[in-house]
Formats: C-alpha cells, sequence, structure tokens
C-alpha cells in the first residue's frame, strides 16, 4: 500500500485510520451487519403480511391507539415504534457522532473534509432531484427530505450477503458517511419537520436535561462500572426529557440526539487529567454503546421497520399508479441517481481543488459502488416520510414503495460492481495484513506531491 511520506506538508484528504479506530468501526460493522439483516426480515415480514387476505389485521394493529392522553401520549403502534423506540437508535447516533468529533479520526480536519463533504453532497443533490421532478405538484414538496438518507445496517447487510471483501478503507468511508449523513437528517428532522412548537415545554425540558449531563458528566465511572444505575437513575430522566421534547412539537426522536451528545467520551485517568478512550479503557459514550446497540439494532429498529415498511401495494394496478406519481419518481431518481452522484461530485472536486487523489489501489469505479450503497435508504427514510404525508395517504404509500423499490435496485447495481471487484479486493485485504506501516490501514486517498 502507499501512503503519504513523512514530512509532505499536505495531508492527505482521507487519510489511514488509527488502529484502535479500526478496530472499533469493524465491531460497529459486525454488530450492524447482524442488525440490518434483521431490519430485512422486518420489512419482508410487514410486506407480505400487508398484502395477504390478512391485512386488515396489520393495519389494525398498526393503528391502534394507547397512551395517556393529558401528557399527549396518546399514540397508534406505529407512532410509538416511530417516536419512542427510534428515540433509542437516535440516542446512539448521539453517542457515535459526539464520539467521532471528539475522539474519533473526525476530529482532524484532514479526515473529516472527504466524508463530511461527500455526505453534503449525497443530501443535497437527491433533494434537487425530488424537488425538480415534483415542481409542478406543490403539495409533494414536503417529501424533499425522503430520499436523503443512508440506512448504514440496511446498507452492509448487503454487503454481508455478497460477501464482499470490502477494503477497510471503503468501509469506514461508508460508516462515517452514513454517521455525518445521520447528523444532516436530525438537523431537518428538527427545523423542517416541527410543527407548532410550543417553546414553554421545552424550556421545562432543559431542566431534566441539564440533569441527566450533570450526573453523566459527574459520576462517568459510576454508571460505567454499575448498569442497574443507569437504568434506574438516568433512565427516567432520559424519559422525561423525552416526553417534554415529545410535547413541545419538535420530533421526540431528537431528544435521544441531544442525550446521546451530553455522554462523556474521554475518560478521567487516576492523574485526574482528561484522556482518550481505549479499547481496555473505553468512556462512558462506548459503554452505552456496547449496552444499548444490541437493543437498538435487534429490537427497536426492526420493530419501527415492521410496522413502517407495511404497504399495501395493489398488485398491478397499485404498481403502475404509485408509478404514475412523482412523489416515486422523485424519490427514485434521488436515491438511484442522485445520491451516488452527489457522493462522487463532491470527492470529485475535492480531489481536484486540493492536492490529493485517489490511492492506488482503488479507482472511482470503487467509490462509485459506495455511492450506491449510500442509496440504500430506510429507516430515516421512512421516518421522514411518515413525517411529510400522513399515514394511509397515496403520497406515503407511494413515498414506501420508492424507498423500498430504490433501496432494492441500489443494492443491486452496488452488488454487481462491488461483485466484480471483489478479486481485487482481496489482493488489497492481503496486503492490507502484511502491511508494516503504522497501524495497517489504507488511504482512501493520497498526496500528489509524494
Amino acid at each position: 500500500m502507499s501512503h503519504p511520506q513523512e514530512g509532505n506538508p499536505r495531508k492527505s484528504v482521507l487519510g489511514r485510520s488509527s488502529y484502535p479506530e479500526y478496530l472499533r468501526i469493524n465491531e460497529i460493522l459486525r454488530k450492524e451487519t447482524v442488525g440490518g439483516i434483521l431490519l430485512l426480515i422486518a420489512a419482508v415480514a410487514a410486506l407480505v403480511w400487508a398484502n395477504s387476505p390478512a391485512s386488515a389485521s396489520y393495519f389494525a394493529i398498526r393503528d391502534f391507539e394507547f397512551g395517556y392522553e393529558p401528557w399527549h401520549l396518546r399514540l397508534s403502534v406505529g407512532a410509538w415504534a416511530a417516536d419512542g423506540l427510534l428515540a433509542i437508535f437516535f440516542f446512539l447516533v448521539g453517542l457515535e457522532l459526539k464520539r467521532e468529533f471528539v475522539a474519533g479520526d473526525l476530529r482532524k480536519l484532514s479526515r473529516a473534509v472527504v466524508p463530511v463533504t461527500a455526505a453534503a453532497g449525497g443530501v443535497l443533490v437527491p433533494a434537487l432531484f425530488y424537488v425538480a421532478i415534483n415542481l409542478s405538484s406543490p403539495d409533494s414538496l414536503r417529501g424533499w427530505a425522503i430520499p436523503t438518507a443512508t440506512d448504514i445496517a440496511f446498507a452492509l447487510a448487503v454487503l454481508a450477503v455478497i460477501s464482499s471483501h470490502l477494503p477497510s478503507a471503503l468501509r469506514i468511508f461508508l460508516l462515517t458517511l452514513a454517521v455525518v449523513d445521520d447528523l444532516i437528517a436530525i438537523g431537518i428532522i428538527a427545523f423542517f419537520y416541527s410543527e407548532d412548537v410550543e417553546f414553554s415545554y421545552l424550556l421545562w425540558m432543559l431542566l431534566p436535561l441539564a440533569l441527566f449531563g450533570f450526573l453523566a458528566q459527574k459520576n462517568p465511572k459510576f454508571f460505567g462500572r454499575h448498569l442497574p444505575a443507569a437504568w434506574l437513575i438516568l433512565l427516567p430522566i432520559g424519559v422525561a426529557v423525552w416526553i417534554l421534547m415529545h410535547a413541545s412539537g419538535v420530533h421526540a426522536t431528537v431528544a435521544g440526539v441531544l442525550l446521546g451528545f451530553l455522554v462523556p467520551v474521554l475518560r478521567k485517568g487516576r492523574d485526574g487529567n482528561v484522556k482518550l478512550p481505549r479499547p481496555n479503557k473505553p468512556g462512558l459514550a462506548e459503554i452505552f454503546e456496547h449496552r444499548f446497540r444490541p437493543l437498538s439494532t435487534g429490537f427497536a429498529v426492526p420493530v419501527f421497520a415492521f410496522f413502517s415498511a407495511g404497504v399495501a401495494i395493489g398488485g398491478v394496478d397499485g404498481l403502475v399508479s404509485a408509478l404514475g406519481d412523482t412523489v416515486t419518481l422523485g424519490i427514485l431518481a434521488a436515491l438511484i441517481l442522485g445520491k451516488p452522484i452527489g457522493i462522487l461530485l463532491t470527492t470529485f472536486v475535492l480531489t481536484k481543488t486540493t492536492r490529493a487523489n485517489l490511492d492506488p489501489d482503488l479507482r472511482w469505479i470503487d467509490l462509485l459502488g459506495v455511492g450506491l450503497l449510500a442509496g440504500v435508504g430506510f429507516t430515516v427514510s421512512l421516518l421522514v416520510n411518515d413525517l411529510s404525508f400522513a399515514q394511509g395517504t397515496p403520497e406515503n404509500d407511494h413515498a414506501k414503495v420508492a424507498i423500498l423499490g430504490a433501496s432494492l435496485v441500489s443494492a443491486l447495481v452496488a452488488s454487481v460492481i462491488l461483485r466484480s471487484r471483489n478479486k481485487h479486493y482481496r489482493a488489497v485485504l492481503e496486503a492490507e495484513k502484511v502491511d508494516a506501516d503504522d497501524d495497517g490501514i489504507p488511504d482512501l486517498f493520497e498526496d500528489r506531491n509524494r
């Protein structure tokens, strides 16, 4: 593998990851792969049930309401899954985002610039595709953000199925891209899909939020060593934050992100100094991530997918009707074309305006495959769809058909491209194993002026 020479004044825009970061990301990839497979199973089960003779029972369960009305908590089962269970998923997103920007490789601008810029392009270009197709239909424009998200679990499940030997640099690039993608999606949900905001509830929400942050920052070792303490002390406070956020009109999943941001990433050594987490000495954020990720990937996200992916297609006539809707066409074009174009275009511009270039072991076709995988939008896309169009409306149903269809097409095309490169990827992986330079992690980009 080739790497920037020491002393070179210009660093590569996406250099090699540190070895601990490499190990940590690989562990996340394995867990997300399992979650993605469960996600696939849940989505298929929902589609089968929703289009079976017993479909009425599926929609009856999904739309059944329960909860305490005075606290604005009388919600349908589907809404509880979207607002409640997905808060766990977004709590982990908050932990991961903070970990990346405080102690991960993204704390360095030279390593953050490519995935951050590529993620921005992968959000902006799909949105432009959707808006362009729906300009003549103003009522449909509300769904502009549906095709902007990447479902990393679903994408990694695709990689697991096709047994792609994707090099470490590309895997890390895909995961980092999805993490930044989630951050942008959170901002979109908070600012564009919050209506009739009650600021009094938001102000009250700050009290338990501050208490949660104070306790987590003050006693990280206590909550890290004593599992019941987190459940008995921090969880009730977190639930209070969620309830007040929900009552305020801001989407309740944002509460999960805010709580994740308040968990400390760095750890205190015996000398009292703040230090970076290590594999054998993790910070509280990493401990919580290990504890709660199985709950998110194994239960919360699959249950949400089950109640959100179910759509009565209506056979051939239903598909024809869906394909005649600009909502469907906009999402299909945005995810299948807009995502890879946005990611490749922004990355290409960076290579032309900086001294960075693709690593000799990789080609633009490899980035195209990753860009197509980023077009596998599912969890957050389904959530934004429900925020854009009321459940049961033609727009909502057609958007679900488009999300599922575009994810399937993106996955298939990406599989063909990445499988065709597997022989080369195996050779790259073998080179990584024997690479004695530093940490053994390859660069995705190298400096032109070596």
